[in-house]
């Protein structure tokens, strides 16, 4: 009986970001595309040991866009409400926001733990725009250590075509 009860609640555990993703990533509105790290040429930076840790513990980056002129649309609202009631779980814990009314919001949250990060999450909305999830998933990621990583990302070479649906959103 414990048994079945175990299974019972643990496949009951309700929308996770992940499931959100594979529902919509195929459905009109709705673009998506993975990013291993192999993608940031780095062999030209000089990187710190912290730099080479997060560098290391970063395995790739899962992108979901809903691109919408018409932001006040009922079906942007209702998938803009999905998202954020998904990211209201306890579990994700809030690491930073900003933004504003006027252009857009942001928020980055995690699982796990600071210095054990297991998934990072990027959602921001921008006005006449849409809305983004980056979802950065990886083994032990520290917070601060992927901080740094900011320098190192000015510096690299990028595959363009493959970051086109990202740029595209801030265009």
């Amino acid at each position: 009986m414990l048994l079945l009860v175990t299974v019972f609640t643990s496949c009951n555990q309700g929308p996770t970001l992940q499931t959100y993703y594979v529902d919509n990533e195929l459905e009109p509105g709705f673009a998506s595309f993975d990013v291993p790290t192999s993608f940031v040429n780095v062999e030209k930076v000089d990187l710190t040991e912290e730099q080479k840790e997060a560098y290391d513990s970063v395995d790739k980056l899962n992108v979901l866009t809903f691109m919408k002129e018409d932001t006040e649309a009922a079906n942007y609202k209702l998938e803009l409400e999905k998202v954020n009631t998904i990211l209201k779980d306890p579990k994700y814990e809030e690491l930073m926001r900003g933004g504003n009314a006027v252009d857009g919001k942001f928020v980055v949250k995690f699982l796990g733990d600071i210095d054990n990060i297991d998934e990072l999450i990027i959602f921001g909305h921008a006005k006449n725009k849409g809305f983004i999830i980056a979802r950065v998933l990886g083994d032990d990621m520290n917070a601060s250590k992927l901080m740094s990583l900011g320098s190192v990302l000015e510096k690299a070479n990028f595959d363009e075509e493959q970051l086109k649906g990202l740029t595209d959103f801030f265009k």
